[in-house]
């Protein structure tokens, strides 16, 4: 049933030219350089410091490094990271962190 579903979202997707992100509601991320990150569609915070931040993601959890990070907003589904990130790593549903 699920990959029925997954055909019919992609070919809603297709049809009324709809971005995947939205469609199956998968993360998007921007970084301007290496000094600011804007993360849309994650599922909550799981941990900060001002070397790392963890989001829960729904296929998931992203790690991002660096040092002197501050998240300057955060909303529902979106966080605005500033800071020296170094390091960005995606956790798959059932990967080893």
């Amino acid at each position: 049933m699920r990959r029925i579903a997954r055909k019919l979202r992609k070919m809603t997707a297709e049809l009324l030219d709809l971005p995947q992100d939205v469609v199956f509601d998968l993360p998007r991320f921007t970084m301007i350089g290496n000094m600011q990150l804007y993360i849309e569609n994650h599922r909550g915070v799981r941990h900060f410091s001002s070397e790392q931040l963890r989001l829960t993601l729904t296929t998931g959890e992203v790690e991002i490094q660096g040092s002197d990070l501050v998240i300057r907003s955060i909303l529902a589904e979106e966080v605005f990271v500033e800071g020296k990130i170094t390091n960005i790593r995606y956790y798959g549903t059932g990967e080893a962190k």
